[in-house]
């Protein structure tokens, strides 16, 4: 080991476990602290009756930034798992008997651009091309820094390149430019509902999450999504971190400006660093004594934040015909949702969600002939959440399924578990139940972004959801990284 320090990362979720190998790496000596009985954060895994559920992220976009990181310490991605790529990547329902199949594969999916609006195929590749652009930039210019300050920003090539990147225009307006088929605008639209804000309110610079979409594909690792968490961890051990699950943190202890250790409900922890990658306003406003606090609760609570989410694990008795591994039922107004998540929070009258039924692709994970159904409604955080509301959506979402898709399941459920705003605070001490952290807006981007450092305690660092980069599994891999290399900065002081 090159160093005796000792770094104590909070959470092992895809941040603190991304920080934890790098770190590891580097030869510091890396304890992970879980809360949960399971490494993995959102990302765990739920098991009954033969049935295997992601609890969490159910999305494999992206796939450069997965090969990227394993690159760093000579693996890939498939020395832990085998990928697959989904086509068609997911199918949307408008309606009964109106479904929009989106491909896989680039020529396929002109032809159904065209198929809906004569011409927008060589729109579409203007619009692909402006967003490949982004997603390069972004993906070598923007998102590795860590965003302490504008002056990070500050260089001419970035500025000239910035000024393509659209980022004071709207989602919403840069999409209508293209295309004027209420179906394309909405497919297109669509990816920005991971971030946690209305298209309206979402710079156009997030149009590379388009080419991310439809570029480079939607994978899915067989075994589940788990499987990136299982690939981690083992990759934290053999570089010799230490995870400890159960294990919650009670308070982050400071002596003078410097963390001296880490009081758990199974004793204390010293450390010479720590980066708290469980959810930032818990650690903020929960973990630390006011003095030390980044920010206040007022603060807080005049954050934009993204979605929380009403989740059914369900597991089916037989096997369900024609629906796709992702599904996404649009069969309802997107506005009036959208209005009751951001503007005036309730529980949405006709809602938009989301199925994956990961069975399609994987037999592994449900028993011979069930099926294994993830429902996801998107909702405001900070609702009521109870028993008799759950139940209430229990039963729209089925009739919704069962009518669109024409068949009933009703009778064919043998497992069945609900999740929501309650569960999320409970589990992750999420602020207001929040699913995806911190919405995408641009007072909420970079450097506008709660910072990684705190700014009263020098050895204090976090990362994740609610800080840079942003929402999203390769977000949260990214972010693990940039607070692991400003660590390794602030040692080598």
């Amino acid at each position: 080991m090159k160093s005796s320090k000792h770094i104590v990362v909070i959470g092992s979720g895809f941040a603190g476990l991304s920080a934890a190998c790098v770190l590891a790496k580097e030869g510091y000596k890396v304890t992970v602290v879980e809360k949960n009985d399971q490494p993995g954060g959102r990302a765990r895994v739920w098991r009954q009756d033969g049935f295997t559920f992601d609890m969490g992220p159910s999305w494999y976009w992206m796939p450069d930034v997965f090969e990227s990181f394993f690159t760093l310490f000579g693996k890939k991605p498939s020395d832990y798992y085998e990928l697959k790529r989904l086509n068609p990547a997911y199918r949307i329902y408008f309606g009964k008997d109106d479904v929009l199949n989106v491909p896989g594969e680039r020529l396929e999916l002109s032809k159904a651009f065209e198929a809906l609006e004569p011409g927008s195929s060589a729109r579409l590749d203007q619009f692909l091309k402006q967003a490949e652009y982004k997603y390069r930039v972004s993906m070598s210019d923007y998102v590795f820094r860590p965003s302490h300050s504008i002056t990070e920003f500050i260089d001419f090539n970035l500025i000239r390149k910035s000024l393509k990147m659209q980022l004071l225009g709207s989602m919403r307006s840069h999409v209508n430019r293209y295309f004027k088929n209420p179906k394309l605008r909405q497919l297109l639209e669509f990816p920005v509902l991971f971030l946690g804000a209305t298209p309206q309110n979402t710079p156009a610079m997030y149009s590379l999450m388009n080419y991310a979409d439809l570029v480079l594909g939607t994978w899915y690792p067989m075994g589940g999504m788990h499987q990136i968490v299982k690939a981690m961890v083992s990759l934290a051990e053999s570089l010799g971190v230490e995870i400890r699950t159960n294990t919650e943190v009670i308070k982050i202890e400071v002596n003078g400006n410097l963390v001296n250790k880490v009081q758990t409900g199974k004793g204390d922890i010293k450390a010479d660093m720590v980066i708290a990658g469980a959810d930032y306003a818990h650690a903020d406003q929960q973990l630390l004594d006011k003095p030390y606090r980044n920010y206040t609760a007022k603060y807080w609570g005049k954050r934009t934040l993204s979605p929380s989410s009403l989740l059914f694990y369900i597991g089916l008795n037989k096997k369900v015909a024609g629906i796709q591994h992702h599904s996404l039922f649009f069969d309802a107004d997107f506005e009036q949702h959208a209005k009751q998540i951001y503007t005036s929070p309730q529980w949405p009258e006709h809602p938009l969600f989301y199925v994956c039924c990961p069975s399609k692709t994987d037999n592994s994970v449900a028993p011979e002939g069930c099926e294994n159904l993830f429902f996801l409604m998107p909702v405001a955080p900070g609702l009521e959440d109870t028993e008799a509301i759950r139940q209430k959506y229990f039963e729209l979402l089925l009739s919704r399924f069962e009518n669109i898709t024409g068949q009933s399941i009703r009778n064919n459920i043998v497992v069945n578990r609900s999740y929501a705003v309650n569960d999320f605070k409970a589990d992750y001490h999420s602020f207001k139940g929040n699913a995806y952290g911190l919405a995408n807006t641009l007072r909420q981007t970079a450097f506008f972004k709660p910072a990684m450092r705190n700014k009263h305690v020098e050895n204090l660092l976090y990362t994740g959801q609610l800080t840079v980069p942003g929402p999203g599994v390769p977000p949260a891999i990214i972010s693990g990284q940039i607070a692991a290399y400003e660590a390794i900065k602030y040692f080598e002081k």
